[in-house]
């Protein structure tokens, strides 16, 4: 069972821009989006600062960010990569489950992937990470490479949105229709 104080917290500093951009979607009413806490059990407290040093995560937690965009259910996951290569083992099974079935009641699943090492931000499609994911259950490669994403998915920080998803999000509901 991972800590509290391990490698969880390693894409804290994206899941910090992710939130500052939600708060920005929300002032400007483009969007209602909420960080999902993860339920954790402490275990050590400091007496003295009464702050948690131990504690175990009480379950799986299924996506980082859920809400509303313009009335449309969406939920995505925020997931870093230093290399070109994304290992599918950082992608839990009970993740890629609960957004299929989100995307089963109309809503819109997605993950939001920093390329750290390029300073690119990529929105991946639920329909192509459910490629890779076929894939690599056929026997296939279990990862995917930074080649193989779709270039128009790719994007930057602009105009004061550190994140700014709601691009893909555009383009991915124009693939549906």
């Amino acid at each position: 069972m991972p800590t509290w104080n391990s490698r969880g917290l390693r894409g804290s500093t994206l899941e910090e821009f992710i939130n500052r951009t939600n708060e920005k979607y929300l002032e400007h009413g483009l969007a209602l989006i909420q960080k999902v806490p993860t339920p954790i059990t402490p275990i050590n407290i400091d007496k003295e600062t009464r702050h948690i040093t131990l504690a175990y995560f009480e379950q799986k937690s299924t996506v980082d960010y859920i809400g509303a965009v313009q009335g449309i259910p969406v939920c995505f996951d925020a997931k870093e990569c230093h290399t070109d290569t994304f290992p599918l083992q950082n992608i839990h099974e009970h993740q890629v489950i609960f957004m299929e079935n989100f995307e089963k009641q109309g809503g819109v699943s997605f993950f939001l992937v920093a390329f750290t090492h390029r300073d690119e931000y990529y929105y991946l499609r639920f329909e192509k990470l459910a490629e890779f994911w076929k894939r690599a259950k056929e026997g296939g490669r279990k990862s995917f490479r930074y080649e193989e994403l779709e270039p128009e998915f790719f994007f930057k920080p602009n105009s004061g949105i550190l994140v700014p998803y709601l691009e893909g999000l555009q383009k991915d509901l124009s693939l549906r229709d």
